[in-house]
C-alpha cells in the first residue's frame, strides 16, 4: 500500500519548476533540503497536543468539575469529528476532480492548455496529501477526546444531560472569576462577573423553592420563573 501523506516525490516534481521563483542557488539549497522538509512537514504540529488539551482547554478555571471537562471533552470531539467528515466529503470531491483533468489532460491537444492541466492535477495531488495530514490529527484529537472522556467520567454527574452539572459548575467558575477581581478591574468585569452570581444563587434559590436539589436535573417542562440562563 503506499504511504499516506508522503510529500517526496511531491517535492522532487516540483524542483524543476521552482527555477521561475527562485535564484539557481536557492534551487540547489532547496534539492539539499528535500529530504529535511519532508520530515519537517511530517512531524509539524496540527491542532492541540495532549499536553496543551490537557492544561489549556481543559483549564480547572473555567472547567472546575469534572462534569464540565467532560462535557468540554464532548464539544472538542464532536468538533473534530464533524470537521473529518467534512474533509473526507472534500477529498472524495478531489479525487474525482483528479480524475476529470485525466482525462482532460489525454484528450487535449493544445501544448499550453495541457501543461495548464498538469498543474492543476499536480496541485490537487498535493491538496490530497495534505488532506491525509489533517485526516491523521483530526482522528488523534477525536482518540484523545474519548480517552479524556473515560477519565473525567467517575460517575458522580450525569453524562446524559449537559444541563445538569451546569449550575454547581458554573457558580465554581465565577468564584474563580470573582477571586481574580482587584480594585484596577474595569466596572463592565466587576458588573459581569457579580452579576452572573447573583443570577445563579437565584436560580438556586427557585429551584429549592420548587421542590429540586441542585444537583439534579432541570425538569424538561419549561418553568416561566427560571429565567433563561446566562
Amino acid at each position: 500500500m503506499k504511504e499516506k501523506r508522503n510529500i517526496h516525490e511531491l517535492i522532487v516534481k516540483e524542483e524543476p519548476h521552482l527555477n521561475e521563483i527562485l535564484d539557481p542557488e536557492q534551487v540547489s539549497k532547496f534539492k539539499e533540503f528535500t529530504n529535511e522538509l519532508r520530515d519537517t512537514w511530517t512531524k509539524k504540529q496540527m491542532f492541540r497536543t495532549k499536553t496543551e488539551m490537557e492544561f489549556s482547554v481543559l483549564n480547572d478555571a473555567k472547567y472546575p468539575t469534572n462534569a464540565a471537562k467532560y462535557w468540554q471533552c464532548v464539544r472538542e470531539q464532536n468538533t473534530h469529528m464533524e470537521n473529518l467528515m467534512q474533509l473526507s466529503f472534500d477529498a472524495r470531491k478531489n479525487d474525482i476532480e483528479i480524475k476529470q483533468q485525466q482525462k482532460e489532460l489525454e484528450e487535449e491537444t493544445d501544448a499550453l492548455k495541457k501543461e495548464l492541466i498538469q498543474v492543476e492535477i499536480d496541485q490537487k495531488i498535493y491538496g490530497k496529501a495534505s488532506m491525509q495530514l489533517v485526516a491523521a490529527h483530526r482522528m488523534r484529537e477525536v482518540t484523545e477526546w474519548s480517552n479524556f472522556k473515560k477519565i473525567y467520567n467517575d460517575g458522580t454527574f450525569d453524562d446524559k444531560n449537559v444541563d445538569t452539572h451546569q449550575l454547581i459548575s458554573y457558580k465554581k467558575v465565577m468564584k474563580n472569576r470573582q477571586n481574580t477581581l482587584t480594585p484596577g478591574s474595569s466596572q463592565p468585569e466587576v458588573f459581569n462577573v457579580l452579576g452572573q452570581m447573583q443570577s445563579i444563587e437565584r436560580i438556586e434559590e427557585e429551584r429549592k423553592a420548587l421542590g429540586h436539589e441542585s444537583k439534579k436535573a432541570i425538569s424538561e417542562t419549561p418553568k416561566p420563573t427560571y429565567g433563561k440562563q446566562g
